[in-house]
């Protein structure tokens, strides 16, 4: 299958350099503010790091893409390309699995989002958002960090286990203190991560999760790889290069 390639404005090649042994680039940690909006806390951690973060800029365009509690991967590379930063989403479906809609996690806004989704997978080359449907491997992220770029991944949380952290993330209750869990004990439990660093000696992957406002997360290659490759993923890892 097909690597990820950074994009170029004549011609996309891949990268020859090989990944270190070890990277922990210096990423933000933002907390999100509520249940749904981790892929947003993610776009602002990607923005600060780009240091182009505006939070005047950053609500309007909110405004201007109609983003509100809903949040797909798609919906955050519109806003990275909104801001002029260079980026490709990979996913494995290009629009919406209709499998979800069986799904807890997607069946309360599946029906009024698919085509709303699906839309923004037609337009998306017209827009300059770039999209390819591809499969991305653990050796393509340690690379593309390697290189001080970052990545925006979709994770299962319910399977997605931090070595540091004194106790697993309470995947469902990514909430203000004092509010009630919002569900149950779901299958799948959708959460966006940013991509920071990895061990090779050790095969650990860093990231920062925005249920947390004051650390870096770790966990075994084998544990990322299962969450982020958990049936409702789609696989997605939106790309995000420095050199915007």
């Amino acid at each position: 299958m097909k690597s990820p390639r950074e994009p170029n404005t004549e011609e996309e090649l891949p990268s020859q350099r090989p990944a270190d042994e070890h990277i922990q680039l210096k990423v933000p940690v933002i907390q999100q503010l509520y249940h749904w909006d981790c892929g947003l806390a993610c776009a602002r951690m990607v923005l600060q790091y780009l240091n182009q973060l505006s939070e005047e800029k950053f609500q309007k365009a909110l405004q201007d893409l109609h983003l509100n509690k809903s949040i797909w991967t798609i919906d955050l590379a519109y806003l990275v390309c909104h801001f002029g930063v260079k980026h490709r989403l990979y996913t494995q479906t290009l629009g919406v699995d209709k499998g979800y809609k069986n799904q807890s996690f997607y069946r309360k806004h599946f029906d009024s989002e698919e085509d709303r989704v699906n839309q923004l997978f037609v337009q998306a080359k017209a827009r300059g958002v770039l999209v390819e449907k591809c499969t991305v491997t653990v050796q393509d992220l340690q690379q593309h960090l390697a290189q001080g770029h970052i990545a925006i991944v979709l994770v299962n949380a319910v399977l997605l286990l931090c070595d540091l952290c004194s106790r697993p993330v309470k995947y469902c209750c990514f909430l203000p203190i004092g509010q009630k869990c919002f569900c149950r004990s779901p299958d799948y439990q959708g959460h966006f991560i940013v991509l920071c660093g990895y061990n090779k000696s050790s095969g650990s992957i860093f990231y920062n999760n925005p249920a947390y406002a004051d650390r870096t997360c770790r966990t075994s290659i084998s544990n990322f790889e299962e969450a982020r490759q958990s049936y409702g993923t789609d696989e997605d890892v939106l790309f995000i290069y420095v050199d915007s």
